[in-house]
């Protein structure tokens, strides 16, 4: 059987969503347990012209159910709001993510194959097919800000290893 649209990108989405939760829970442990101030942890960056954790969580919803609601609307745009600020409000908006992707029917993913899809942000445009938009843009961009904030809870000392960034695998059942 063919590898579908849906079951590259849904399960894929939700597993490392899974694990951003819990990462922002982490956090917010962390800060707890060592009397870190939370902003401390919520604005950490890896390099100063990088965007802190907040930030990079915001955008794993924005690369996962974003990315699908520019897929219905044809047309992807960054999404320049402000991130929470808050480790209530991250898990907040990653939760309201998992919930939404949940709902989210295999055959309306199906249906967005051939679609024309356009990236925006100002007038430099991009123009795809919905798959390639999903699979080329959507996926790398959503691993790398997971991947981010990742990185940067272990460089503030968290006590996170990579089975934390793995999420709950989905085996053979």
């Amino acid at each position: 059987m063919p590898l579908s649209l849906y079951a590259a990108t849904i399960p894929s989405y939700r597993q490392t969503l899974g694990a951003v939760f819990e990462l922002v829970r982490k956090g917010q442990t962390f800060c707890a347990e060592k009397g870190i101030a939370a902003p401390e942890l919520i604005q950490a960056r890896l390099a100063a012209d990088m965007l802190p954790f907040a930030y990079q969580v915001k955008s794993t919803a924005v690369h996962s159910l974003g990315s699908i609601e520019g897929v219905r609307r044809g047309v992807f745009s960054p999404d320049m709001t402000p991130p929470p600020d808050t480790f209530a409000a991250l898990e907040a908006r990653v939760a309201e993510t998992l919930s939404a992707l949940e709902a989210i029917e295999p055959a309306e993913i199906e249906s967005f194959i051939g679609r024309n899809m356009r990236f925006e942000k100002g007038s430099f445009r991009l123009e795809f097919s919905a798959e390639d938009f999903l699979l080329s843009f959507s996926l790398p961009n959503f691993y790398f800000h997971a991947a981010t904030a990742y990185d940067i809870l272990r460089w503030k000392g968290a006590p996170i290893g990579k089975r934390d960034f793995m999420g709950r695998l989905r085996l053979k059942g």
